[in-house]
């Protein structure tokens, strides 16, 4: 047989050539790969990126508080016109919340008390109290894109989610962290968030509800954050139901009052016919 010099060949990076344009160009094959490792990567890397339990902590420090007391108009956006319902609500921490509707007419009276996870409402038409529950959360609050469920749930969101930090991105002109945020508890109304949280002021500016399934539920924008009792805070919130036609519902809050004290007899059903 003849004889066959077997060689071995130095293996050739991937779509190069070989010899010196390979090494000229293996800097920007370096520089590439640096730049598509990830968002992940760079900002592990980072000391100056906080956790999401931290930023998730300062949001709460801005949006909650033991006790409040505010006036608000919801303007419901519907799909031939609009029309804006006024109320003024007292709360305490997470479990109670009381409503009075002012306006228009014909919610003149109409009322809403939460206790932990109970829900009543009063209708003076009917001079009735029901008690919604169930399916019933699910339903729409006055032809809007809030439901029942949303008006039931407020929670500490560093309590309720584990939160981890996916990026940086800019809203409404605003330097943000992206967070995507995971529930703790099977009875949130909300499995899985993600929340633009702005890097300065630790207030969110968009938020996105998903179900269990993944599947996209409503969008939320906060806008006109104001200063107010040493806090920041939207006044201007945005609600889109992805599932519902229609331009969204917007709520306004007018005026704002922090850790207030609420006498105990408003959040009692007794208060819902007075």
């Amino acid at each position: 047989m003849p004889n066959i010099e077997h060689r071995t060949r130095e293996p050739e990076p991937c779509g190069y050539g070989s010899g010196q344009a390979s090494n000229m160009e293996k800097p920007l094959v370096v520089l590439i790969t640096v730049l598509c490792s990830g968002w992940s990567v760079l900002l592990a890397a980072s000391e100056d990126v906080p956790s999401g339990k931290d930023i998730l902590e300062k949001v709460d420090a801005n949006l909650s508080s033991s006790n409040r007391v505010f006036t608000s108009k919801m303007i419901v956006h519907g799909r031939r016109a609009s029309r804006t319902v006024e109320s003024k609500t007292w709360a305490t921490g997470e479990t109670k919340a009381f409503t009075e509707y002012l306006a228009p007419a014909r919610e003149r009276g109409t009322k809403m008390l939460k206790l932990e996870d109970r829900l009543w409402m009063y209708a003076p038409s009917t001079d009735r109290t029901i008690q919604i529950s169930g399916h019933m959360l699910r339903q729409s609050v006055m032809g809007s894109d809030l439901s029942y469920e949303d008006m039931m749930e407020d929670p500490r969101l560093a309590e309720s989610y584990d939160a981890e930090v996916t990026g940086t991105n800019s809203v409404l002109g605003r330097d943000c962290w992206e967070l995507t945020l995971t529930g703790r508890r099977k009875d949130l109304a909300y499995p899985t968030r993600k929340l633009w949280v702005d890097r300065e002021r630790s207030v969110p500016l968009k938020e996105e509800l998903f179900a269990k399934i993944g599947k996209l539920l409503k969008k939320t924008e906060l806008k006109d954050v104001a200063r107010i009792d040493g806090r920041w805070y939207p006044r201007h919130i945005y609600f889109k139901d992805m599932l519902k036609t229609g331009k969204g519902t917007e709520f306004h809050v007018d005026t704002i009052e922090f850790d207030v004290e609420i006498p105990a007899r408003v959040f009692s059903k007794a208060s819902l016919k007075r």
